[in-house]
């Protein structure tokens, strides 16, 4: 029978294995989650090939009333053109649905749905497994992440301060991702580089 001494000394040693943190986040100011994935395109994608050029990371799922608002008003396709146009950026779009689970598209379902939306994302990436979005910590579509030139990120959060689906709430809203981008170009240091997220639950396999 297995002694008090040595139970407690395998519940040290327990204690002592670090857990996986399910709010584990990157850091602003630190180097981004570096990447590699397979686009909609089929095309491989390294985070580290785009160094020199900004990036917009914006976690997706389109049935997402969320994701939704932004799209059906508008609002995302206009903010992908000016960050493209205004401040050279290269947008990437993230789909972590595993499959199975709500939104999980196919390459070619994902091409379908960027034309209906008319969006102008650079790359539609999948993520299925969740890799890239548990480095990440995404947890909510959409959610945003202004990577700079020398790829540092610069800020992780919402997309603006309206948290609600309804279309109406864009009107007004202050876009964090815009203000980011302007203070990037303006050579500032991003006003509010960490805001909290809205939306839908990203939906992992677990």
């Amino acid at each position: 029978m297995m002694n008090v001494l040595t139970k407690a000394a395998i519940l040290v040693l327990l204690l002592s294995v670090p857990l996986a943190d399910a709010d584990a986040r990157p850091e602003i100011g630190s180097p981004a989650p570096s990447f590699e994935g397979r686009t909609a395109a089929e095309a491989s994608i390294d985070l580290a090939a785009l160094r020199g050029k900004k990036v917009v990371l914006e976690w997706t799922n389109k049935d997402c009333p969320y994701v939704g608002k932004h799209y059906g008003t508008g609002n995302m396709q206009a903010l992908q053109n000016k960050a493209k146009v205004e401040h050279g950026v290269t947008w990437v779009s993230i789909i972590s649905s595993a499959p199975g689970r709500q939104r999980y598209l196919e390459p070619d379902e994902a091409l379908a749905n960027v034309k209906e939306t008319k969006a102008a994302p650079d790359h539609v990436v999948l993520d299925p497994k969740g890799v890239i979005g548990q480095a990440y910590g995404a947890r909510t579509t959409p959610q945003m992440f202004v990577i700079d030139e020398a790829g540092v990120l610069r800020y992780m959060g919402g997309i603006d301060d309206k948290p609600s689906s309804s279309w109406k709430s864009v009107e007004g809203a202050h876009n964090h991702v815009a203000a980011a981008l302007g203070d990037l170009a303006a050579g500032r240091a991003v006003a509010n580089p960490v805001t909290r997220p809205y939306g839908c639950s990203v939906k992992y396999a677990y």
